[in-house]
């Protein structure tokens, strides 16, 4: 998985970022078919925070695209992650026998 800080320039109004956006074809771009969005959230006072779901194969896909779509309206910061739930609570119900 990869989850991705879009961190808005808040030197801009917000219509005039989603204006660049809409030029720099930011949404017809991401996300790519195929990749799973797990969740997409707008964090305030940050911007927005999405988690994707590929293939370690497709990461320079993503990077493209943000770099050619998304710089300027965003400053990004990428983190690689990985599903570690059933791992978590395995250990937790296991901790408690």
């Amino acid at each position: 998985m990869l989850t991705i800080f879009f961190k808005h320039d808040q030197s801009r109004p917000l219509s005039e970022l989603n204006a660049q956006l809409e030029r720099q074809g930011f949404y017809k771009a991401f996300p790519p078919e195929g990749v799973e969005v797990v969740s997409w959230y707008v964090m305030m006072g940050v911007g927005q925070v999405v988690t994707l779901r590929l293939p370690a194969s497709r990461l320079r896909e993503i990077n493209r695209i943000i770099e050619n779509s998304a710089w300027g309206a965003y400053h990004t910061e990428f983190y690689p992650t990985y599903d570690y739930k059933a791992i978590g609570i395995g250990n937790h119900e296991k901790a408690k026998q």
